[in-house]
């Protein structure tokens, strides 16, 4: 399975199912240093930058994201 279909199936999981995963994978990060885990949030953050600069994602403005989350069910 390359990365992309495993992206693709996660972010089909129940989102209860994504939190218990993303707890996995950053519970994982604690053998990094300090300095490692803020590299990968560096190159996270440029790879975000260059997927909206080449229009291959769009924004969403903060004061929307806020109001779909408050639009949610609790």
């Amino acid at each position: 399975m390359t990365r992309p279909e495993l992206e693709a199936e996660i972010l089909h999981l129940e989102p209860a199912e994504r939190v218990r995963l993303t707890h996995l994978l950053v519970s994982g990060l604690g053998d990094l240093s300090s300095d490692q885990v803020h590299e990968l949030w560096v190159d996270e953050a440029e790879r975000r930058d260059h997927e909206l600069e080449a229009g291959e994602v769009k924004a969403i403005p903060g004061p929307e994201v806020f109001a779909r989350l408050r639009r949610r069910p609790a």
